[in-house]
C-alpha cells in the first residue's frame, strides 16, 4: 500500500511543478507584451519623427517648431493639416485653439500666397505666446490669434463654455477648421459646439481636421455630428492621438 506521507509528498510536488510552470508561463507571456509593447513604441516614435521631418521640408522652415509633445498636436496631425492646406489653398482657416498648428497653417498660407488664419483662444497667456512664435517666423500678417473667452452658450438643449467668435470675419466662408480644443476638463463633449457654431458657415467642400478622435468624448462627438450633419462626410485616418477628416459635401 502507498504510504501517505509519499503520496502526499508526490501531490505536493505535482501542485508545486502546476504552480512553476503557470508561473513561467505568465512570465513568457509578460515579456513577448514587454517586447510588442516596446516594437509598437518604437514604431510610433519612428512615425513622428519621419512626420516631423515632413513638416520641416514641406514648410522650408528656417526656425524650430514649437514643442509638438504633451497638449500640443503630434506630428501626424500637423503633418496632415499641412499637406492639406498647402493642395487645397484655403482662403479663410478657422482654428479652434493655437499654438504649433497656428505657425504650420500660417506659414501653409505664406507659401500658397493667400489666405487668413484666424485662431481661437481662450487663455491670454497661449495668444500671447502663439503670437511671439508667429512673429519670430515672420507669419504675422498670415494669421491672427483672437482673443475668445469661453462663454456659456445655447446650442440645441443645453449649456457649453465656447469660444466667443467676435472676431472672425462676417460672410466668408470657411474653407478649412482644424479643432483642438477647448481642453477636455471644460466639459462632457467639450468640443461639440464646433458643429453648431461653425460648420453653417463653412463653403462647399471645406475640410474639417478634428484633433484627438481617438478619445470615448471625441467618437461621441463625431456619431452625433454624423446624425445631426448628414452633408458631413467622415473619414478617420491613423494617427498618434486618433483624428478625423470631415468634407461638407451639401446636397443639390
Amino acid at each position: 500500500m502507498f504510504p501517505m506521507t509519499s503520496f502526499l509528498f508526490l501531490a505536493a510536488t505535482v501542485l508545486l511543478c502546476g504552480y512553476t510552470l503557470h508561473k513561467v508561463r505568465l512570465i513568457h507571456l509578460l515579456l513577448h507584451d514587454v517586447r510588442d509593447r516596446s516594437q509598437r513604441d518604437n514604431a510610433g516614435l519612428f512615425r513622428q519623427l519621419e512626420a516631423l521631418q515632413g513638416l520641416y521640408t514641406d514648410l522650408g522652415l528656417r526656425h524650430s517648431l514649437p514643442d509638438t509633445r504633451g497638449w500640443a498636436a503630434s506630428p501626424d496631425f500637423l503633418l496632415m493639416l499641412a499637406r492639406h492646406a498647402l493642395a487645397e489653398k484655403p482662403r479663410v482657416i478657422v482654428e479652434c485653439s493655437s499654438g504649433t498648428s497656428t505657425v504650420v497653417l500660417a506659414r501653409c498660407l505664406q507659401l500658397n500666397g493667400a489666405g487668413k488664419l484666424y485662431s481661437l483662444e481662450h487663455e491670454p497667456h497661449y495668444a500671447a505666446q502663439t503670437r511671439r512664435q508667429l512673429a519670430r517666423h515672420g507669419l504675422s500678417d498670415w494669421a491672427v490669434v483672437l482673443d475668445a473667452p469661453l462663454k456659456a452658450q445655447d446650442f440645441g438643449d443645453a449649456t457649453w463654455p465656447w469660444y466667443s467668435t467676435d472676431g472672425l470675419p462676417d460672410g466668408a466662408g470657411i474653407d478649412m477648421i482644424a479643432i483642438d480644443g477647448p481642453p477636455q476638463a471644460t466639459r462632457a463633449l467639450a468640443r461639440y459646439p464646433a458643429g453648431p457654431a461653425l460648420f453653417g458657415r463653412l463653403a462647399p467642400g471645406a475640410a474639417v481636421f478634428l484633433d484627438d478622435a481617438g478619445r470615448p468624448d471625441e467618437q461621441l462627438i463625431l456619431r452625433r455630428w454624423a446624425e445631426e450633419y448628414p452633408e458631413m462626410e467622415q473619414h478617420q485616418p491613423a494617427c498618434e492621438k486618433g483624428a478625423a477628416v470631415l468634407y461638407y459635401r451639401p446636397r443639390a
